[in-house]
């Protein structure tokens, strides 16, 4: 076992299983729902998911930005809103797909990430999350028609 994984093992039990950066989605999560529920449910969050977007690391942001624009051309049905501090996309309230920036948990990669409400079913095993270092056109083409098949 690494120094780093033993590191962040002491943490998580020294904190009751969760790590400082999970504590802080939940902290977030609570105050999306106490957010929401002051708003009514026909509040404009796409300001509140380009506010986030905003605040991220220059690499994060651009990957993030491109992402928002290919998911809102491909799949305008998905209302953009934040999900534990990170941009998402809901239909009726639901999160289908949503992004993690690499340094919301401090992975070396950022996230694109598909819920169970996302139809991409394929047999019996398909891929849910994908690893983004960077969008090139093949990506964007790719992301837009997997968002395209997860609200179909």
């Amino acid at each position: 076992m690494s120094t780093t994984t033993k590191t962040t093992t002491a943490t998580r039990e020294q904190r009751g299983g969760f790590t400082d950066e999970e504590r802080g989605a939940m902290k977030e999560r609570a105050k999306e729902l106490k957010a929401g529920a002051r708003r009514g449910a026909k509040a404009d969050t796409e300001k509140d998911v380009l506010a986030k977007i905003a605040e991220m690391s220059e690499s994060d942001r651009v990957i993030a930005e491109r992402l928002h624009a290919v998911i809102k051309a491909n799949a305008p049905v998905l209302t953009p809103k934040l999900w534990y501090g990170m941009p998402a996309y809901a239909r009726d309230g639901k999160v289908v797909c949503f992004f993690q920036s690499a340094a919301k948990f401090k992975t070396r990669y950022a996230t694109l990430g598909f819920s169970d409400q996302a139809n991409l079913d394929e047999g019996t095993m398909w891929s849910c999350y994908f690893a983004l270092t960077e969008l090139t056109a093949d990506d964007e083409a790719r992301i837009g028609a997997l968002v395209k098949q997860a609200v179909s």
